[in-house]
């Protein structure tokens, strides 16, 4: 996973980076908040990210602020604040700004590696619940299709395309559905269809016999 550092201070970015690069995470780093937000807009962008609360031109709640009014094209990153700030006041005013964590500096090592992996496991979450929505949108498009009117032939009972191409009910239906048809006869079609070709067959068969049920003899 990718994680971006926001951090004016070199030292604590080296730090944070060093860290985080142990753990196997690929870091991003950059020196205000200005910067975090146009890196975190960019395409393939981190979909994690620490971010200083002191900063030059952008600090850390502003750049939340504007990550949350206007959210990248993809998906929203989960955003960790970073301050040396401990009051109950200061941690209302992070998450009201959109924080979905925080935490106080000097920053401990191993809360900063469970707080990373509680966020990464969120992420992975939000990713898989955007691709079943995804896939609940693009199966409700298929519904969608089939809710209009669909040129049927009144004979064969093709249905017609966008592209003016026939196609047999079950082609059709299969490419836009998830529908599997198993054929059978209804009665109304035993009665039309299969009872007049047995009678004929019965027909055929006696007039073959003979007319007495047996086969005519061979002529001598």
């Amino acid at each position: 996973m990718k994680i971006l550092i926001a951090d004016d201070d070199r030292t604590s970015r080296c730090v944070l980076e060093a860290m985080l690069t142990q753990w196997r995470y690929r870091v991003v780093a950059v020196g205000n908040g200005a910067e975090a937000v146009k890196a975190l807009h960019a395409p393939d962008a981190p979909l994690l990210a620490i971010l200083d609360w002191e900063m030059p031109e952008m600090d850390g709640v502003e750049a939340c602020r504007r990550l949350r009014a206007s959210p990248p094209s993809g998906r929203m990153p989960h955003l960790i604040l970073l301050t040396s700030r401990h009051s109950q006041e200061d941690l209302v005013a992070a998450m009201e700004a959109g924080a979905d964590d925080y935490l106080t500096k000097p920053v401990a090592r191993e809360e900063l590696r469970v707080r990373v992996q509680a966020g990464a496991r969120m992420v992975s979450l939000q990713c898989s619940l955007a691709e079943r929505v995804a896939e609940l949108e693009q199966a409700l498009e298929h519904i969608k299709t089939l809710q209009g009117i669909l040129p049927i032939c009144m004979y064969c009972k093709k249905i017609r395309d966008d592209r003016e191409y026939w196609h047999q009910l079950e082609s059709y239906m299969h490419v836009h559905t998830n529908v599997q048809f198993s054929h059978g006869i209804c009665p109304e079609c035993v009665e039309r269809h299969v009872k007049p070709q047995l009678e004929a067959a019965a027909r055929e068969a006696k007039a073959a016999s003979g007319g007495n049920g047996r086969a005519a003899a061979p002529a001598h």
